[in-house]
């Protein structure tokens, strides 16, 4: 059965990425109507989460931007098509760089790279791209329970080169892999309580903030690069690396909150410039509640 699948979404994913451009849009488009206005899944915490982040939008705005949002979402998950055909012959066709002297300029310190990132535009493909160009990527993913879905899933964007691992209990991992010159990728704009996150605020209201980012980058003296993905005019995937961050002493949970509160607000810098691209779906702004 597992093999039956595989063959199965391997043809699918080769005819959807060998047909047109327009094609992929307008199937995206008829998920977003299905998810968005047909059973409204979530449609509620998108535009609550928007509501949040541009008070002074029209409502009709609001909804307008949420389904673009969920279009361009819907678009995200045809291009997973991508991965099985993607190869270093071809996917300059389908990605385009910049800032990449910062990553190198980071890399040849020799302590790794720490990439803060978010979920905006197609982060995952980001990554391939990354890795097909030549650079040692580790991303910090969860992992479905189902292991033949792990094998799939994970197994397609292992062959490119991205090596994973768990969030969960990863400190280790993820110091071993910067010690070895890797870079390793990690989105910090979903919601995370106590103890692992800290108090901050996103778009002006609370929240909370894993504050691993901050730790691993003071006990590693990584640099840590912040950097976004979007969908370009042209329907090019665009992955931008925007600054070096300054990370001061991380000592305490006071010391934590604030360097990662700087790092909430970078992201926050990105969402607002592309915020038809990034993941309202997701409930940011759950209460931050210490027990």
């Amino acid at each position: 059965m597992q093999i039956l699948i595989g063959w199965l979404g391997r043809a699918i994913s080769f005819v959807l990425f060998r047909g047109p451009a327009k094609v992929r849009w307008a199937l995206g488009c008829v998920l977003a109507f299905l998810w968005f206005d047909l059973f409204r899944i979530r449609r509620k915490v998108v535009l609550d989460n928007l509501k949040i982040a541009f008070p002074e939008m029209p409502e009709r705005d609001r909804v307008k931007l949420g389904r673009r949002s969920l279009q361009n979402l819907g678009l995200n998950f045809i291009e997973y098509c991508y991965l099985p055909w993607l190869s270093k012959e071809n996917f300059e066709n389908y990605f385009r760089f910049e800032g990449l002297p910062l990553l190198e300029e980071a890399l040849k310190r020799g302590k790794g790279v720490l990439i803060m990132t978010l979920h905006l535009g197609h982060g995952d493909l980001a990554c391939a791209a990354l890795s097909l160009k030549g650079y040692p990527i580790i991303m910090v993913s969860k992992f479905f329970k189902l292991r033949w879905l792990n094998d799939l899933w994970f197994g397609m964007r292992e062959r490119l080169g991205t090596r994973f691992i768990a969030p969960r209990d990863s400190s280790y991992a993820l110091l071993k892999g910067l010690k070895s010159g890797a870079a390793v990728v990690i989105p910090l704009d979903q919601f995370t309580g106590p103890p692992i996150g800290v108090r901050t605020t996103f778009f002006g209201k609370e929240t909370g903030t894993a504050a691993g980012l901050a730790v691993m980058a003071e006990r590693s003296g990584a640099v840590v690069l912040s950097a976004y993905c979007f969908r370009d005019t042209n329907g090019k995937h665009v992955l931008c690396f925007n600054r070096e961050m300054p990370v001061s002493s991380v000592r305490g949970p006071e010391g934590a909150r604030q360097v990662t509160q700087t790092f909430n607000d970078e992201l926050e810098g990105f969402v607002r410039k592309y915020p038809d691209q990034w993941m309202w779906i997701h409930r940011r702004w759950k209460r931050f509640v210490v027990t």
